[in-house]
């Protein structure tokens, strides 16, 4: 596929972009690439000025560019094609699309699978070998279940929802459309409800259900768990990495994003749009308010403002975290003002 058909198959998503007017620059792209991965033939992105030493390296025959005319005039003079953009990344995603798709199985329900008879299925299903599907499921049109997942009673899953292999789906869980859910993840398991006694700890039976709305994804070997009562809800277009943990109770907003490692404890409120970096952990009942921000390591112990940056453990505002880490970079010398002041006195 040549550069300019390409930006031609974008349409609109390209509208209101700068193309390279070059005559003659047109390459044959056949892949898309990291810029300093690209070989000839490839098309990659640059995201800023950090990367303009990878232009004057990179093999690849195409760009996508910042709205920099700085990385556009390096591009232009090593005759590379470009397109600029306010978000090169983004158009390297869309661009992505047209040249890789996921697997996607045939319809139809292996022989192998265990599906109980009450079970409402829609059309155009998929559900692998060796899935047990328990009573009183219902399952949307275009659903794929790949193989080895297993489905408690009472779930519904929603259409264009992909749930890939070895995943778990306990009873009376509501999963909405467009949902993934990815190998080894657990979806309403039971949360860690148990009643200290004389005797020992009492089980707390888990008897809430856990709500995902739609296009909600969860990453690999998550964790997301039911309450004692009420409900775990994860609200839409929220995305979860690998190993997070979500505790009985909590609920999250819409448009949040959790790296690896997360965890919240029980109770958590989490609002709209907030994005919380690795091994962040919440802790019980904390309110993290709409677009807030944790960074890598944070412990949030104290309820977080809508719109704030927190850093360290226990949470501080992110600005402060980084003169407090300056400051202690110094403190073997402040130290040893200090000894050599008392010596004085």
């Amino acid at each position: 596929m040549q550069f300019q058909e390409i930006i031609a198959q974008l349409g609109e998503a390209a509208n209101n972009n700068s193309l390279n007017q070059t005559p003659g620059l047109n390459p044959q792209i056949i892949q898309v690439a990291a810029i300093d991965e690209a070989k000839t033939g490839s098309l990659s992105y640059v995201e800023g000025g950090k990367f303009a030493k990878a232009i004057a390296t990179t093999k690849a025959d195409a760009l996508i560019l910042p709205l920099d005319e700085t990385l556009q005039a390096q591009a232009s003079e090593r005759e590379i094609a470009w397109i600029a953009t306010a978000q090169p990344r983004l158009l390297f995603a869309r661009i992505i699309n047209l040249y890789y798709q996921p697997f996607k199985p045939s319809r139809g329900i292996h022989p192998s699978a265990v599906v109980a008879p009450n079970t409402q299925v829609g059309k155009d299903v998929y559900v692998g070998a060796n899935v047990v599907i328990e009573s009183g499921v219902t399952i949307g049109d275009r659903v794929t279940i790949h193989p080895n997942v297993v489905v408690y009673p009472n779930v519904t899953i929603g259409s264009d929802t992909i749930l890939h292999a070895n995943c778990t789906i306990h009873e009376r869980t509501q999963i909405g459309s467009r949902c993934v859910i990815h190998s080894g993840a657990v979806i309403g398991s039971e949360g860690f409800g148990f009643v200290p006694t004389a005797t020992g700890w009492y089980k707390m039976q888990q008897s809430g259900s856990t709500v995902l709305e739609d296009g909600v994804e969860i990453g690999c070997n998550s964790a997301v768990d039911r309450p004692a009562v009420g409900e775990t809800r994860i609200g839409r277009n929220t995305k979860l990495d690998n190993l997070v943990q979500i505790g009985h109770g909590c609920k999250i907003g819409s448009n949040c994003a959790m790296a690896a490692q997360v965890g919240l404890a029980g109770g958590v409120t989490i609002g709209n749009g907030v994005m919380l970096g690795g091994q962040v952990g919440v802790a019980n009942q904390i309110v993290v308010g709409d677009r807030a921000i944790a960074t890598g390591k944070t412990g949030i112990v104290h309820d977080v403002a809508s719109g704030e940056m927190v850093s360290g453990m226990p949470n501080i505002s992110s600005q402060l975290y980084r003169r407090l880490t300056v400051m202690y970079k110094r403190l073997p010398e402040m130290y040893r003002v200090y000894k050599e002041l008392k010596k004085q006195k």
